[in-house]
Formats: structure tokens, sequence, C-alpha cells
């Protein structure tokens, strides 16, 4: 077993030492050899100092310095350099707590851009009936969209002329005056299409041949052939009349003797006509 070396001290401090030691007894000499040996030390480290360790093959005394080596390797910010483990300190803040009260309403934004149209929605319920608004100013007068007549006669007519006109005494419907009593004509009061009908009864034994004239121009005949008896005949016609044209009834006579019966109480020729349709419309 070997012992391990004891290094004297050096300097003031190691001979003060020594000189101590050779005047106290052999009793204090063993007491303060382990001070000799280890080093007395002066303060206890703290927690922000490194503990330098003994290198291998020689003593070192407290006094002396730390190596540059030996104090890069031992860095104050190591954990491992500290007497204890920090513990590790996490903040945490309650976002409740600063939490403030709900402030008043801003002031209203500008309109954004209008939108696209969207589609269109089902019709609502219909609302209740408004009041009846004022009286309007009085139209222009009404331009007449009708026409109609009819007449009558009650004496029996024989010809004694080529063209004879046919002449009514009996007015059943003539509301606008269109037809004209005395010349025996109606006049077409706008341009359209319009409806006539010619009835008249048959003289015994005579001939009865009656034009329904457009203008002055024959429309369509009425005809019956001499007979033992008298018998009703009509005659029907649409034409297209312009504002003023005339249309009108007259007997022709020919080689045999042209007539139509009436008498003072029944009527037995008739003469009518109507609008059916204005050509604007």
């Amino acid at each position: 077993m070997q012992w391990p070396r004891i290094r004297e001290p050096s300097g003031a401090a190691g001979h003060k030492v020594t000189m101590g030691i050779a005047t106290l007894g052999p009793l204090w000499a063993a007491l303060l050899l382990p001070l000799l040996v280890f080093g007395i030390p002066t303060e206890e480290p703290t927690s922000g100092e490194a503990v330098a360790s003994t290198p291998t093959g020689g003593c070192r005394r407290c006094c002396d310095s730390l190596a540059p080596a030996d104090a890069a390797d031992v860095s104050p910010a190591s954990p491992s350099a500290l007497p204890y483990v920090l513990p590790e300190v996490r903040p945490y803040i309650n976002i409740t707590i600063l939490k403030g009260d709900k402030g008043d309403r801003g002031p209203l934004g500008t309109p954004g851009k209008l939108g696209k149209e969207g589609p269109r929605g089902d019709r609502g319920p219909q609302g209740t009936k408004g009041s009846k608004g004022q009286v309007g100013s009085p139209g222009a007068p009404c331009r007449t969209r009708s026409s109609a007549f009819s007449v009558g006669r009650k004496t029996a007519l024989h010809s004694s002329e080529g063209f004879q006109p046919l002449l009514f005494d009996t007015v059943f419907v003539n509301p606008d005056g269109h037809f004209d009593m005395a010349a025996g004509r109606f006049v077409a009061p706008l341009r359209g299409l319009y409806f006539f009908s010619l009835n008249v009864h048959s003289w015994n034994f005579k001939e009865t041949y009656v034009h329904v004239v457009h203008n002055e121009e024959a429309a369509v005949i009425l005809y019956a052939q001499p007979s033992d008896r008298s018998i009703m005949q009509s005659q029907s016609v649409m034409l297209a009349l312009a504002p003023g044209d005339h249309v009108w009834v007259r007997l022709f006579k020919r080689e045999r003797e042209n007539a139509v019966y009436s008498d003072d109480v029944d009527t037995y020729i008739t003469f009518s006509g109507h609008l059916i349709k204005p050509e604007d419309d």
C-alpha cells in the first residue's frame, strides 16, 4: 500500500504553518496534519460557482486559480453546475378575468355594392281594397265604335220606272241616325265590315226584282217569279264599307210588272244592317 504524497505548503503561509507545527507538540501536529494535506476552505461554494475537481496525478490548493481549460469546461449557465434543478416557469393569463364590459354599438358603415338580382319570388297574398280615388278629368269625345239600324215599310209598291228607290216609313232601330229616312239610304260612319238583310213579300202574279245597292252599283239581287201565291223572300249580304258609303234598296222593272206587297196593318218589308268589325281593331 502506497501512502499519498504530502505536499508541503510553500511561500510565507507555508513557512508560518511549518513553524507553528514545530512549536506545538506531537499531539497538535497530528490534528493539524489533515488540514495541511487537504487545505483549509476559506468559504463555502455558492449556487452560482462551480466546484473544481482535483486532476489526476497531483494535489491542488484552494487558493490556486483554475486552469483555463477547466474553467471553460464548467459553465455557470449549465444546469449541472447548480446544486439543485430550477423549476420551469410558464406564465398563464386568465382571459376571462381581463375581458371588460360590452361596448356601445358603433356607427353604421357605408353601404356595400349592389348584388346580383335574385330570382323572382312567388306572388304574395292579395291586399285589402283601397279607398276610392278622386274623379278624373273628362276625357276626349269617344269615337263611335258601333252602328246599327232596322226599318220597315207598311205600304205596297209598284215600279213604274226602270230603277225606283224603295223608301221606308217605319223605324225599329236607328240610335245614331245613320239611316237617312228621307233618302232611304244608310250612310257608313266608320270603315269596316257591315252586315245587311232585306225581307220582302211578293205580289200575286207579279214579278219581284229588287237590288241591294252599294253606292250606285248593285251588290246582290232578290228575285221571285210570278205566282198565284204571295211568298216571303229574303236576301242578306256582308259589305266592306268606307266612311260615307251608301247602302240602299231599289226596284228594277223589266218586261213584266214589278211589285212588293204590304198593308197598313202588318209590316211585310224590312231592311236592317249593323257594323260587325271596324277596320282599325
